[in-house]
This record gives C-alpha cells, structure tokens and sequence, in this order.
C-alpha cells in the first residue's frame, strides 16, 4: 500500500510555509470542526491484495474515485511466490478449519487454471479470427472471453487491487466505517490505510482515533450493525437455502419495486422550471395540461441531439428515480456497485441463491468441473459459517447469486443503463440493464424517459464483446 499527496498548501520555497498550513488546518479542523476544510487535501492510495470482499467496502463512499483490477483482462493461474492470490486469514488458519481452507482454495484455483486454456482454445476454434483483426487484438478479445466464462469459479477471497482518490473527509469516513465492520480484514486494512495516509494528510486525520470522535463514531456504526444483525436474524430466520424468486433461467431477477407513477409529468416541469419565473406548482400544473405530444416534444428539447452516451442532459432529469430489487451472479454485482451516485444495499454472500453457470462452460463439456468447484464452494462456506460468519463469505465463488437492491433517478439510469449495455460488457451485467430499461418503459410507463436513453443497447450477446473495444485501442496506439 503506498500513497501520494496530489493537492499541497501553497509552499513559498520553505517547509515553514507547509508547517503554518498544517497548523492552520489543525486549528480549524479539530478545534472548530468545520469538517469541510478536510476536503482541501487529496490522496492516492493503492490498496493492494485485498479480498473480493474487502473491495466492495473500500468502494462504499460517493465522494471517492476508484478503479478496481479487473478478472476479465488478468489472469488468476499463476501463482506468485508458490501461493495462488486468495486471501489467508490469520484467525481462520489457525483454526482447526485451517487446513481445509487452504486445501479447498487451491483445489478450486487449480480447477481456474486448469479450465482457462481449455475455453481459450474452445474459443479460438468456436470465433475464428477476422482476416481484418491484427493477432494481437484477436489474442486480447479471446482472452477476455475466456477469463470471463471461468471468472465465476473464483472465491470472493481472491485478491485484487484497488486504486483510491479521495479527500481527507472521505477517507476518514471510510477509516471510521472499515473499523466499525465486522469483518477483521476491513479493521486490519483500517490500521494500514491510517498508517499511509499521515504521511501526507495527517491533520485530516487527526480525529480518528479520538475516544470522544473517530473512536466513539466507530463504536456507534459497530453497535447498529450488531443490533440489525440480531433483529434481522430474529424476524426472518435463516431456513436452509432459498431460490432465487422468478428470474431468467440462470436465477437472475430483476423486479422494479417502486417509482412514481407521475414521474414523467414532474420531470418535464422541472425541465422547463429554470426558462420561466412560476413557481414550481404552477408549471406543473401546466404541464399536467399538455398532450402527450406537447410533453415529448420538452423532453426531445431538453434531451438534444446526444452524439454519443457521454452527451449527459441537464439535472432535471433527477426528479423522478426507480428502485429494482436484483438477484445475479456477485461477479455482475462487482461491476454494478461502483456507481456511486446510487443507492445500493446487499444481503450477505451465501451460496444460498444457486448460481450461474455461462453457457460457453457446458458447450466446451466442462460443466462438471464448474460444478465441483460450486459443490466444494458451498461445502467450505457452511463449514465456515458458525465459527465464521463474517470470513465464511471468502469460501463463496462469484458464480453464486446474490440478492441486493439498486435505486437510482433518472440520469444516473441513463449513464448506468447506457455504459452496462454496451456490447463491449460483461453478458451478466447486459442482461440486468437491458432488463431495467425494459421495466422503466413497460412497467412504470416512463416510456418517453425511456426513450431519452438512446444508447441502450438491446442487441444480442456478442461473440467477442471486447473485439471493438480492442480494435479501437490498437487504432489509438503510436505507430511505430
């Protein structure tokens, strides 16, 4: 883990001037805690090997930047130092489950290495590769392709990196959540991150570990969760393993739970409420008046001629918002849930929902190694779960479905629905947002907001989804 400041007070040639910012900082912020003034410094912080698990807790907080290691684009079969990457927690190995941990994750990483040239030659002989397309794109795609048929069988314990910005606010609220988590890798990495980041912010963080603040902050997150745990546990008692619910034939559901049915009306107000001087009741009530056509033709107006998905209209078009309730793959939930600018919740990681097998597995005839690695998956979660419960979700393969839910308005959609349905994305994420736009059209009759988001794409899975993502690349590359 290593960090960098980005964003200095201004030094006139002298560290006296860096020591009267710092106490300048120190005096405003901890003795009048206007916390605001912990948004002037700025960090990047590489957190490196952390579990699947740990990541989705790192990338919690809105006002950060991320950018995660993808399983699409490296490989899980090498071993670095003799040891495949997942993650060896210390309270877990030196249990009696020890042993069985280890031995199980290896045997489902043997199982990953083994399968990943086998769907890359199904794939070569499967998409043969254009007379146009260099080899090295066709390499990229193919490789792609095969890393993500095989990336299901991978525990959430597999390690992964995860590059940080943020301000000297956003990190303390994320230090003060790791270290209220239940998880002891998240209050372990906490200690790590604060020993970083003073080096460079260390008036930001001053608070953190003050009984009467951070301490106290931390305290009063932790007993919250444990009493949720229990009364969750209390009204809806664990039963053994539940389905999925009505879904596609993978066990992926998408349900569109709430919207406001006058959704469309109130967005075309607020379209049109910065260009004249009513209050906002009176153009609603106007717009109330309008036909259909009159409606449209406002939204078609404030939409534009978008070129492209990166054409974003104006904040109008957050007042009105959806919430969907999502069962999918946790691999698809990975990707979904680092859009900030939404609401996202979800349930622990349990094999408890079944999980997805992709299509391109059974083809090649390797379904039954897929499935001994879920069997073993699910075997060591369970064995793990009493003595365990926070580490137990490192045993649950990203195959496994996971139920969560999602809300967001309607320009968050059209920037989420618009990039996760391109051709270039993972088939399980596509399917989720071809799906919801679906739903906004049909379900909560948002036809015309629906309609605004010209750049969902509904097209069939590709054959090679990163082909033209790799082509444009090698377009952008110096020639030499």
């Amino acid at each position: 883990m290593n960090s960098s400041r980005t964003s200095t007070p201004a030094l006139r040639g002298a560290s006296v001037g860096l020591e009267r910012a710092e106490a300048l900082y120190q005096r405003v912020f901890v003795e009048y805690g206007d916390d605001s003034v912990a948004q002037l410094g700025g960090v990047h912080l590489a957190c490196e090997q952390a579990s699947n698990v740990l990541t989705k807790l790192l990338e919690w907080g809105r006002l950060m930047s991320y950018l995660e290691q993808s399983t699409r684009y490296i490989s899980y079969a090498e071993r670095l130092g003799g040891r495949y990457r997942y993650l060896r927690d210390p309270e877990v190995l030196a249990s009696p489950l020890g042993a069985r941990y280890v031995g199980d994750m290896d045997r489902i990483f043997d199982t990953y290495a083994g399968l990943v040239p086998v769907m890359t030659e199904h794939f070569k002989a499967a998409i043969p590769q254009s007379p146009g397309d260099s080899d090295f794109v066709y390499r990229q795609a193919i490789k792609a392709k095969a890393l993500d048929s095989v990336r299901g069988l991978l525990p959430a314990a597999a390690l992964s990196n995860v590059g940080i910005y943020g301000s000297g606010q956003g990190y303390e609220a994320l230090l003060l959540r790791l270290r209220a988590s239940g998880l002891p890798e998240a209050r372990t990495y906490s200690h790590l991150m604060l020993t970083e980041l003073r080096k460079v912010i260390p008036s930001f963080l001053s608070r953190v570990d003050v009984e009467d603040r951070g301490v106290r902050w931390s305290r009063y997150l932790a007993d919250n969760r444990e009493t949720m745990e229990r009364l969750g546990a209390e009204l809806f008692p664990t039963a053994g393993r539940t389905g999925a619910g009505p879904g596609a034939a993978d066990g992926t559901s998408v349900t569109l739970v709430d919207f406001d049915p006058d959704g469309e009306i109130k967005t075309v107000a607020a379209m049109l409420y910065p260009y004249c001087h009513e209050p906002e009741e009176v153009v609603e009530d106007r717009v109330r008046l309008m036909s259909v056509d009159e409606r449209l033709s406002v939204i078609r107006a404030y939409i534009g001629d978008r070129v492209n998905r990166r054409h974003k209209p104006g904040r109008a078009l957050e007042r009105t918002g959806y919430r969907f309730d999502v069962v999918s793959d946790y691999g698809a939930f990975r990707d979904l849930q680092r859009h900030r600018l939404m609401t996202i919740e979800w349930q622990r990681l349990t094999p408890a929902h079944g999980f997805t097998r992709p299509e391109a597995v059974d083809v090649a005839g390797m379904a039954e190694h897929f499935d001994a690695v879920m069997d073993r998956s699910a075997a060591l979660f369970d064995a793990m779960s009493n003595d365990f419960p926070e580490q137990a979700a490192y045993a649950v393969s990203l195959a496994f479905h996971l139920r969560y839910t999602m809300q967001f308005n309607t320009r968050e959609a059209m920037h989420l629905l618009e990039l996760r349905s391109s051709p270039q994305g993972h088939p399980a994420y596509r399917r989720i947002a071809q799906e919801m736009h679906t739903q906004l059209s049909e379900v909560a009759g948002h036809r015309a907001l629906a309609a605004a988001m010209t750049f969902v794409d509904h097209s069939d899975e590709a054959d090679l989804e990163r082909l033209d993502s790799e082509r444009r690349a090698e377009q952008r590359r110096p020639r030499t």
